[in-house]
């Protein structure tokens, strides 16, 4: 994977009006992150609902956004769902078999809330000596509870040679800089989930922003990384505004991004497996608000979805 600052979004899985997976939504959701400029595509995580989708479905959406993305991204997708070793290393296998460039190990799911970082360390060793040469990465998932990854921990598993990836949930500076310190010089790449934190881990080192962000603007946060060098003025401004807007989306997401991406002109509902958010006018105008917001953004870099505004 490059060392060059990127944007990889916490896909959206798309459902029908039935609450049946909408491969077809996910085709136009795929296309859109590429034309946004992505780096890669973190499929079947939180974001994706993954925890409200059976087995088949997260391998049938992993394969369907491997086939559609061509080799274009790296895409990578969680894989470690079920409690126990051996149905965890099985699952491993079977999200490999869909042809992603890695799995991504879930890290409160590796041990038990309130076992120590030792018993954490052992159990994914079994998972390593058990799935062979299968790229990984590792996700400091919320749910079902929030487990964060110390910098000792986090160093021994870059050593290892396997970890390529971690979504960093900590949205702490001094979290951060210890992590980057701990992992520097192996293959893990560090990306940062939250918006606020985001402009200080790019001083750290970090190799990019992999949150719920990306799925209203990742358009914007590429233009972040490609620019915040040469034009840090105007990237800090705009880092300002992702920062701040974060917390607007927050406001029934996912469904508060489907809404989005719906009014932008993709072919997607709202539909959510999780508790379906019921917007009051306030949220909606909140959300307008919001949308007018980035189209100026949009249009004051240049970004390529400026047309596509509706």
């Amino acid at each position: 994977m490059s060392k060059v600052p990127g944007v990889w979004p916490v896909m959206l899985t798309p459902f029908r009006k039935d609450g049946a997976v909408d491969f077809e939504g996910l085709d136009a959701l795929t296309e859109w992150y590429i034309k946004c400029g992505v780096s890669g595509i973190f499929s079947v995580c939180l974001s994706s609902e993954m925890y409200d989708l059976t087995d088949e479905e997260r391998t049938a959406v992993a394969s369907r956004v491997v086939s559609r993305v061509g080799g274009r991204v790296p895409i990578f997708a969680s894989g470690t769902f079920e409690p126990g070793q051996e149905a965890q290393i099985d699952s491993v296998r079977r999200m490999a078999d869909t042809g992603v460039n890695g799995v991504v190990v879930i890290v409160c799911q590796m041990a038990e809330e309130g076992q120590d970082n030792t018993t954490w360390r052992k159990n994914v060793e079994v998972l390593l000596k058990s799935t062979g040469e299968v790229p990984l990465g590792l996700y400091e998932c919320p749910r079902p509870y929030h487990r964060l990854l110390d910098a000792d921990t986090l160093g021994w598993c870059g050593s290892t040679g396997r970890f390529a990836f971690v979504k960093d949930t900590s949205s702490e500076e001094a979290s951060i800089a210890a992590k980057l310190e701990a992992t520097d010089g192996s293959p893990l790449r560090f990306y940062d989930a939250c918006a606020a934190t985001l402009w200080r881990s790019l001083e750290h080192g970090a190799d990019g922003f992999c949150g719920v962000a990306a799925n209203l603007y990742a358009d914007l946060y590429v233009w972040i990384f490609r620019n915040y060098r040469e034009d840090p003025e105007t990237a800090r401004q705009l880092h300002r505004f992702v920062s701040v807007a974060e917390r607007a989306i927050g406001i029934g997401y996912p469904s508060s991004a489907k809404l989005y991406l719906q009014k932008l002109g993709l072919p997607i509902t709202s539909r959510c497996r999780v508790k379906q958010h019921q917007f009051s006018e306030r949220d909606l105008l909140i959300l307008d608000d919001l949308t007018e917001m980035i189209c100026e953004w949009r249009e004051r870099i240049g970004s390529p979805l400026i047309e596509e505004v509706v």
